[in-house]
């Protein structure tokens, strides 16, 4: 034990070379011939490489490892390499074949210049801290104003001043905006011209949100936005409906969507249903308002500032007309209740088949004449019993169902005292005459005999021009028959309607 202690003291730096010493033999082996041989043979060879002259002072200090400190820098230097090596893969991993990278060169432990194992697959590794490239920071002026002293004075008004801080002040532009790379190149922009930059990339700002937002807002053709989504979605979870199937046919004003009932408190829903949406593209509904600002239900409500309440007050026109119509016993959608721009009707088919428009319809001789007596009967109906006028009225809006017509889309509708509903029955009667009469029925009025069977007017003309000359003076004098029909018992209070699920979330 005493032994040990003594060669552990001996040690002088445990990084050092440590002075073994020898074991101790025994005098017989001490006086062994062949340890003495092997004694002398080392003793030859030390002696030999004496005589080549090796200086040991040549030896470079590097290598010596007794030191501490630069055991422990050699160290620090290994694990360096090895976490650059790492923070390489990380880093290869991470962008991966993006053509925008991110760079982990700040965590870098090993300077550019030392790292000279990298392979020509790895990452370039360029200290963009001290790029050569990079623009120079125009010089800023002190809070004097100037620069310089004597004849070298600079004010920040200086042209070449202005022009290279403007330069810079493009970096702060959108950026969607390009503006181009100007390194190594000493570009001075005028006021002028950066004004009418700026002016131009904040238009171009304003003008991508409007699309943007008209994109968002809008119901497309086949689509909705997202707030009409958000409704359909509550109508399903409120139990209105089941499940919303799909787009059954699209118009210039509307997107009706197939979709099953469910039920809602003390309402009987059809098993089929239809959502009706209201486009919400103003472009649509730009020469429309001639059909709303003048009916008296509504006039007082009509808002030529707020377009998109004029649509929502579409859809409650065509929920109040429908109402007339079925009280009315014209064969007509039944209104299951109205959220906003959203109209929910019953379905006019079967088995998600919408029932053929009369344009399209495969009719025998016998069912088209049978059509049109209904159509002439729905028409009267309409005008004396329910004081309306459909103004869009053609083979596209009646549908052939059960062996009978029916009407559809009277958002449109207006009442007779109208300043244009004479006009626009007229209309309505030039359409339906024309269709059946090239559909081959020979019991088919012409126009001028079939507008005084619905309005109960005798106005005899067979021309055209002084016909419609007689319903405007008709209309401007306002005479007693149309003040009559204006005095009839339907009014809001009286429609019955379904009912219109509060708008809380406005």
């Amino acid at each position: 034990m005493d032994q040990i202690d003594v060669s552990t003291k001996e040690i002088k730096s445990p990084w050092g070379t440590q002075n073994v010493t020898a074991p101790p033999c025994s005098l017989a082996d001490v006086m062994s011939e062949q340890l003495a041989k092997q004694l002398h043979e080392e003793l030859t060879s030390f002696s030999s490489c004496s005589d080549v002259g090796l200086d040991l002072a040549d030896v470079p200090q590097d290598s010596d490892t007794s030191s501490d400190l630069m055991l422990a820098q050699m160290l620090q230097m290994e694990f360096d390499r090895e976490f650059d090596t790492q923070l390489r893969r990380e880093e290869k991993k991470f962008n991966g074949q993006s053509k925008v990278s991110i760079s982990f060169e700040n965590y870098r432990m090993v300077h550019p210049f030392e790292d000279s194992d990298s392979s020509e697959d790895e990452v370039d590794w360029q200290d963009t801290r001290r790029d050569p490239y990079r623009l120079a920071k125009p010089t800023i002026t002190p809070k004097k104003g100037f620069t310089g002293k004597g004849k070298n004075i600079t004010t920040k008004h200086d042209e070449d001043v202005c022009g290279r801080k403007n330069t810079a002040r493009m970096d702060n532009f959108a950026p969607e905006v390009h503006v181009g790379d100007g390194i190594s190149m000493d570009l001075k922009l005028s006021n002028h011209v950066y004004n009418a930059l700026k002016r131009h990339c904040q238009t171009e700002q304003r003008r991508g949100a409007r699309l943007h937002e008209k994109k968002e807002h809008s119901t497309a053709e086949q689509a909705v936005d997202s707030k009409t989504r958000l409704l359909m979605y509550k109508m399903v979870n409120a139990g209105i409906l089941e499940n919303i199937n799909g787009c059954v046919s699209t118009g210039k004003e509307s997107v009706v969507f197939h979709a099953d009932g469910g039920s809602f408190e003390e309402i009987i829903v059809p098993k089929e249903c239809v959502l009706k949406v209201f486009k919400t593209t103003l472009n649509e509904f730009k020469n429309r308002d001639k059909y709303i600002k003048d009916d008296y239900r509504f006039k007082d409500r009509f808002s030529k500032l707020n377009p998109r309440k004029i649509i929502r007050l579409w859809a409650e026109k065509e929920m109040h007309n429908l109402a007339r119509m079925k009280k009315a016993g014209i064969p007509c959608p039944e209104v299951v209740v109205l959220k906003k721009h959203i109209l929910v009707m019953s379905f006019i088919g079967q088995d998600q088949v919408p029932a053929p428009k009369l344009k399209e319809a495969m009719l025998s001789c016998e069912d088209m004449k049978k059509a049109y007596y209904q159509v002439v009967q729905m028409m009267q109906l309409l005008y004396k019993e329910c004081n309306l006028v459909h103004a869009d009225l053609s083979e596209y809006n009646m549908l052939w169902h059960d062996g009978q017509v029916w009407l559809i889309d009277v958002s449109q509708s207006v009442e007779p005292t109208h300043p244009h509903g004479l006009e626009f029955l007229f209309r309505d009667c030039r359409n339906v005459a024309t269709f059946f009469q090239k559909a081959g029925v020979a019991e088919a009025l012409n126009v001028y005999e079939l507008f005084n069977t619905v309005s109960g007017l005798q106005i005899s003309c067979d021309n055209e021009a002084d016909f419609l000359a007689q319903i405007e003076a008709l209309e401007k004098m306002n005479e007693d028959h149309v003040q009559k029909r204006s005095k009839k018992a339907f009014t809001n209070s009286c429609d019955d309607g379904p009912p219109l699920l509060n708008d809380d979330d406005d």
